[in-house]
């Protein structure tokens, strides 16, 4: 058998040929010029701002003196709430759809009262019955002529009742559901001549005039973020922009994403805002 010796390029040469291929790199024209354009492959691009401009500060960064960064933020109500029954039974008012507004104890649901308003009278007529008793143990004892047990019993009876005739009165007057303050509805969970159980969802609401700024920023800002920091606020579905300020930081950081929450004041009547709405938040480290 003959063996065919084939000739190995030696070391020195692929080096020499690995550096010729490198330095082809640099060509003009090629698609990777040189060391600069390996820097650039492999570098993150640029930050830029929901406008197209170049963002001031790097995401998570502390930014320098006077130097704007900007963080998405959500319009957001300071007071909402969902009207539950606190009894069973069938609606018969609900008058108010998605969108309407109301005032302050307004009559927002109302249920189906009769049964508790009779339970409420019977309590209320045991009551003066048990006060009538209570009054002729009083004359009797006057005249020696009941025991002091008897009278005691009286009393206690007439108490009895008092409770029931609250406990009645309670009732009745959860059948009615009022606003809590000034809003608007959200939304409708139940229709009217509908049967509902105890803790039933009826109305969903909030208070359409105080709203405020929600923001989640990196928690690397609390060391110069503070309320009562002035920003401006770009909402997007309106295109204007509202001068803020913050109200109040949350009470924990995120311990994963390395966030807080920020909520930032806006001025009260600013026409077209609702919540729900979002924008850019642009603040700025105070100056030194």
């Amino acid at each position: 058998m003959r063996v065919i010796r084939r000739p190995l390029v030696s070391l020195p040469l692929a080096a020499a040929l690995g550096l010729l291929a490198i330095g082809s790199l640099g060509v003009p024209g090629s698609p990777v010029a040189g060391p600069a354009a390996a820097q650039d492959l492999y570098s993150p691009p640029p930050l830029v701002a929901p406008d197209g401009s170049a963002a001031g500060v790097a995401a998570g960064g502390r930014g320098g003196s006077g130097v704007e960064t900007e963080i998405r933020a959500q319009i957001s109500p300071r007071r909402h709430t969902v009207l539950s029954t606190e009894i069973p039974g069938k609606i018969v008012t609900l008058g108010l759809r998605e969108g309407e507004a109301f005032a302050e104890g307004d009559l927002l649901a109302a249920i189906d009262c009769a049964a508790h308003e009779a339970r409420r009278d019977r309590a209320a007529a045991q009551e003066e019955a048990a006060r009538r008793r209570l009054e002729t143990a009083g004359r009797l004892d006057r005249l020696s002529s009941i025991s002091r047990l008897e009278v005691d019993e009286a009393r206690s009876a007439l108490a009895a009742a008092q409770a029931e005739t609250a406990l009645a009165q309670v009732f009745v007057a959860r059948c009615e559901i009022r606003a809590p303050f000034d809003g608007r509805v959200v939304e409708r969970r139940a229709q009217e001549h509908q049967y509902v159980g105890e803790g039933a969802e009826l109305l969903a609401i909030l208070d359409d005039g105080a709203l405020e700024a929600e923001m989640l920023v990196p928690s690397r800002w609390l060391r110069w973020l503070a309320p009562g920091q002035r920003f401006v606020l770009a909402v997007d579905e309106l295109g204007l922009t509202i001068d803020a300020e913050v109200a109040r930081i949350g009470a924990r950081v995120d311990p994963v994403s390395q966030s807080v929450k920020v909520f930032g004041r806006i001025p009260q009547g600013t026409p077209g805002l609702v919540a729900g709405m979002s924008g850019v938040a642009r603040l700025a480290p105070p100056d030194g």
